[in-house]
């Protein structure tokens, strides 16, 4: 957090006017801002982390074969300088992208489609940009759009779609002319440190796991980068899957807990992928008509404070959620709190590693579900969204069960299904 930018919100225009301002201030987190920060930054932050558990990446080194066997799977490295390596693995997740040789491998079909439209991108530092340093903005032209956003203090990543013409590296000069014709005017671009091209593709796998292998983020999903999702939706992928995982190494759960994994997640893949794509083709209209009727009800439609916020909460992630989950239990009917698949916003409920956390008043029935369930539950117990109900808590926030008080039998099945799950 320290390291990027804190935008408060990201805003909408079309020539010198604003449409909309989308403010991030009312999203129910401790970080309802939008964190702004370079990829590069994300990693080498993630791997200093890495390493202070005593890991360490190494690059250089290919994952060139595999084999997935009855105990776990045989992985062939090439080393940078020709020699191979065998590995042997218990799992195998596959976080190689959208190119991924994991998931080639697997022959695992990547369905979906290609969008007509190519896209430029380049890094540069701007100046007379009228808007917030820290504040993403968007500009909706006649011809396409602009986008801005800042990655640093003093400099901004800037997108545009290149409309009918073909896929091509642009310029400084090709940038500035888009940004001169689309924007507010005004604005100088210069000293470019990456320009490139890139198409949108909107695929996404049918399975997330065979056998002892997995696939996450961008290996298992793409889609367009409306909406700022792409990150956000990895990690949450690997969230899901390393607790679950977790309890699995350690022998808490039988290895068919592995198969909510894609259950899970592949729901939210789906859902992403048609709103970025319900986004991208607003952004990306042609015809004047219907151009001139977008800009008309987005000002309007934001103009209303329950649609700013909704709209805030979705671009957030923070309504992701698991509500067909094979591991939900119980009902919230009643109760002032999530319902199962849902999160729970709380920044007391954490069980320190991969436990269950209760969420209940503190009594004797809770401490002996504790004690029943020591190597699931942690053993503090946070404060319940409603004191007339029991939240179980899964490691990665989601609510797994939920029940009025006195109805332990509840939460006592949801941790049977986490150890039992399909068997």
């Amino acid at each position: 957090m320290a390291t990027g930018l804190h935008a408060q919100a990201v805003s909408i225009h079309a020539g010198r006017g604003t449409l909309a301002r989308i403010a991030f201030g009312t999203i129910a987190s401790p970080f309802n801002y939008l964190l702004m920060i370079p990829q590069s930054e994300t990693e080498r932050l993630l791997e200093a982390h890495l390493g202070t558990f005593g890991g360490m990446v190494e690059r250089g080194v290919e994952l060139t074969d595999f084999v997935d066997g009855p105990d776990g799977v045989s992985c062939t490295l090439t080393h940078a300088g020709g020699r191979t390596e065998i590995l042997d693995a218990a799992w195998l997740v596959g976080c190689d992208g959208a190119h991924s040789f994991v998931r080639r491998t697997l022959g695992q079909v990547f369905a979906g489609d290609t969008l007509p439209t190519g896209f430029v991108i380049a890094d540069v530092r701007v100046a007379g940009l009228a808007i917030p340093p820290d504040e993403p903005a968007i500009f909706w032209h006649p011809d396409g759009a602009v986008m801005f956003f800042p990655i640093s203090r003093d400099r901004h990543r800037i997108i545009a779609d290149l409309g009918a013409a073909p896929l091509h590296m642009p310029d400084l000069g090709e940038m500035q002319r888009i940004v001169d014709r689309r924007g507010p005017g005004g604005i100088t671009l210069s000293d470019p440190a990456w320009l490139s091209d890139f198409g949108v593709n909107e695929r996404m796998v049918r399975d997330y796991r065979r056998g002892h292998v997995f696939l996450a983020g961008d290996a298992a999903h793409v889609h367009s980068p409306a909406g700022g999702q792409g990150m956000n939706t990895g990690m949450q992928d690997a969230f899901n899957l390393a607790w679950k995982l977790a309890l699995v190494v350690r022998g808490d759960a039988g290895p068919s807990l592995l198969d909510s994994y894609g259950a899970e997640r592949s729901g939210v893949a789906r859902q992403i992928l048609s709103d970025s794509g319900r986004m991208t083709r607003i952004v990306l209209l042609e015809n004047h008509l219907a151009q001139r009727a977008r800009n008309l009800i987005v000002r309007l439609g934001f103009g209303i404070p329950a649609i700013r916020r909704a709209m805030a909460d979705r671009m957030s992630g923070i309504r992701v959620g698991y509500p067909d989950s094979p591991l939900n239990t119980g009902s919230a009917h009643g109760l002032r709190g999530p319902a199962p698949g849902q999160r729970l916003v709380s920044g007391q409920c954490d069980g320190g590693g991969p436990r269950f956390v209760l969420a209940a008043r503190d009594c004797a029935a809770a401490r002996a579900m504790i004690a029943d369930h020591a190597s699931l539950l942690a053993p503090d117990i946070c404060p319940p969204p409603d004191e007339n109900g029991i939240w179980l808590v899964r490691p990665d926030g989601y609510v797994a069960a939920a029940a009025r008080n006195g109805h332990w039998p509840v939460i006592a099945a949801a941790l049977g299904k986490v150890t039992s799950y399909g068997s």
